[in-house]
């Protein structure tokens, strides 16, 4: 009888000794590390940083767009009289009264006033919509949501466009302000109807009560901008619009897994020489998405853990800290 010798086999397999032994769940996986496990270290570096974002965007004929105060005060409006062709010069539509100095608003040349959206003499903010004016002729429009209103809110001097298997990229220059607003103006009010005496016309049904007028809302949050003269555009053509949002030169700068936190404040892990952590608080700047500058907290001659400090989820959005963090 031929006896068959198994053990030796296990010997020839030469994957791995953990190949032959029992598996459970006391077992590692090699290729997977606790998070917040120090796989690498950087040190920060230097270097010329400039942020962009893309906004989807199409080509249209006369967009409306809308025109801020400059300052925070009370607004007066002029009487603007309808135009008898495109005007060719700024018109200037309302002032803002701030400390007893008037700061003027302007449509720009090429557009038309098209409206109120404040009654008049009413106390406004820096950056509030206070009227409509609509474009003659193409521009470029984009719209936004509110997470990218308050990244490129204030960064609207440096923007290029490219439409879509047409000419680009080209400057563009923006209209007004990224608050796009409709192009109807404060409705007069109805004519107040004399009330029914009594004995006359009571086979008449009585007319409703007219709502109180209100400026037109808002069409929701969009960029406008116009091409150069010699771009050839057609009406409803795609385009892509690139905002740059930031520029920092010589920016001291680390990677993004370095860094638990997106803006504002964010913390590092410092290596230490016996190699132990310090979590560290930093302020953020700019970000491409690969690198993050850091404004302040390093000095640069600092090792940092990759990745960085794992913090609990309360801390990192400034919850309740008292809340497990395990799954």
């Amino acid at each position: 009888m031929r006896k068959f010798v198994l053990a030796p086999l296990c010997a020839l397999v030469t994957v791995s000794v953990a190949a032959c032994s029992p598996s459970g769940p006391d077992q590692a996986n090699p290729e997977l590390a606790p998070r917040g496990t120090q796989m690498t270290k950087v040190k920060p570096t230097k270097q010329d940083l400039t942020t962009k974002l893309s906004i989807a965007g199409k080509v249209e004929m006369n967009p409306t767009f809308g025109l801020v105060a400059p300052v925070a005060g009370q607004v007066r409006y002029f009487d603007v009289p309808a135009p008898n062709g495109t005007p060719t010069r700024p018109i200037r539509v309302a002032t803002v009264w701030k400390d007893q100095t008037p700061n003027y608003v302007e449509a720009p040349a090429g557009s038309t006033f098209s409206g109120r959206l404040v009654d008049d003499k009413a106390t406004v903010t820096a950056g509030m919509p206070i009227a409509s004016a609509k474009h003659v002729g193409y521009a470029l429009v984009g719209d936004i949501d509110g997470q990218q209103a308050y990244k490129i809110n204030g960064a609207l001097t440096d923007v290029t466009a490219q439409i879509k298997n047409g000419p680009g990229p080209f400057p563009c220059t923006v209209l007004g302000t990224i608050a796009a607003l409709p192009s109807g103006t404060i409705p007069e009010k109805p004519p107040v109807t004399p009330d029914t005496k009594d004995g006359e016309k009571k086979d008449q049904p009585q007319q409703p009560q007219q709502p109180q007028q209100q400026p037109s809302s808002s069409t929701g949050l969009r960029i406008v901008c116009t091409a150069p003269a010699d771009v050839q555009m057609i009406n409803g053509a795609t385009a892509s619009i690139e905002v740059t949002t930031g520029k920092s030169a010589q920016a001291l700068v680390v990677p993004v897994e370095a860094v638990a936190g997106q803006q504002g404040k964010g913390k590092v892990d410092v290596i230490a020489q016996d190699g132990s952590r310090r979590t560290t608080d930093v302020t953020l700047g700019l970000t491409d998405g690969k690198v993050i500058e850091i404004k302040s907290g390093l000095t640069g001659d600092e090792e940092l853990a990759v990745p960085g400090p794992n913090l609990p989820e309360g801390q990192q959005q400034g919850g309740d800290q008292s809340k497990p963090t395990g799954p």
